[in-house]
C-alpha cells in the first residue's frame, strides 16, 4: 500500500513505519495538518491515517476539506477519545473508519487490506502477473513457475511497480521516486538492487523477464523490446 500517515507524534508514527515499512508497504509521513493536506492534494495515496488532534488544522477539519474537493481517498481516523459523538463527528466529515489509541499497528494494517478490499475488491484479490511470474497483492508472496522467490522490501517495491507498469519501460528517476520518494540514494544503488533482483526473479529460469533499456530504464516483459 502507498499510505499517507498524517501523525503530530513521532513516536507513533515511527511505531507505525517501523512495522509497515519492512512488510514493503511504502509511507509518507506529515506531521501536522496543514502539511498533511498539502501531502494529499500532491499525490496519490491508497489511504490516509489521520490523527484528530493536530497541530495548525485538525483532522476534522483536514477530512472535510478532503471531502468538499471531491477527493475520496480512504481515510482512517486515529484518536484518543473514544466517545460515540467523536467518533460520529468523524464519520460526518467523511472518515472510512476509526481507531481508539493507544492501538495495536498489526490492526492498522489489517483495517487498512479490509477497507482497501472493500472498496476495490476486484484490485486486490487479483495478484500482478507477468508471463509465469506472479506477485500477490495481499500476502506479499512473489513465485514463479510455482516456486516460491524471497525478496526483501527494496526489491518487492521494485518488482511491484514493474509488474504494474509491464510490458512499458520505466525510467530511472520514476523508479527512485517510486522506492525513495524525494531522497533517492546514490545511482548505483539502484542498479546494485536491479541486479539483486534480477538474480531472484531471472537466474534460476530459463525466459529472462527483467530488461535493461540502456540510457532509459527497465521494463519487465517476456520479450525484450525490438
Amino acid at each position: 500500500m502507498n499510505l499517507l500517515i498524517v501523525e503530530d507524534n513521532r513516536d507513533i508514527a515511527a511505531n507505525i513505519a517501523d512495522y509497515l515499512e519492512p512488510k514493503g508497504h511504502r509511507l509518507d509521513f506529515a506531521y501536522d495538518g496543514v502539511q498533511g493536506l498539502a501531502l494529499a492534494r500532491s499525490a496519490e495515496f491508497d489511504a490516509i491515517v489521520l490523527d484528530l488532534t493536530l497541530p495548525r488544522l485538525d483532522g476534522i477539519e483536514l477530512c472535510r476539506q478532503l471531502r468538499a474537493e471531491r477527493r475520496t481517498t480512504p481515510v482512517i481516523m486515529l484518536t484518543a477519545r473514544d466517545q460515540l459523538d467523536d467518533k460520529l463527528l468523524g464519520f460526518g466529515v467523511g472518515a472510512d473508519d476509526y481507531l481508539v489509541k493507544p492501538f495495536s499497528v498489526k490492526e492498522l494494517e489489517a483495517r487498512l487490506l479490509a477497507l482497501l478490499n472493500r472498496l476495490h475488491p476486484a484490485e486486490q484479490a487479483t495478484a500482478l502477473q507477468v508471463a509465469d511470474l506472479s506477485f500477490n497483492h495481499q500476502t506479499l508472496e512473489v513465485s514463479r513457475a510455482g516456486v516460491p522467490i524471497e525478496l526483501n522490501p527494496i526489491q518487492r517495491k521494485l518488482l511491484h511497480y514493474l509488474m504494474q507498469e509491464s510490458p512499458r519501460v520505466v525510467k530511472r528517476a520514476q523508479l527512485e521516486q517510486r522506492v525513495w520518494g524525494d531522497h533517492p540514494p546514490d545511482k548505483d544503488i539502484l542498479r546494485t538492487h536491479i541486479y539483486s533482483l534480477r538474480n531472484a526473479i531471472d537466474k534460476p529460469f530459463e525466459q529472462r523477464l527483467l530488461h535493461t533499456v540502456h540510457g532509459v530504464g527497465y521494463r519487465l516483459a517476456e520479450k525484450e523490446a525490438e
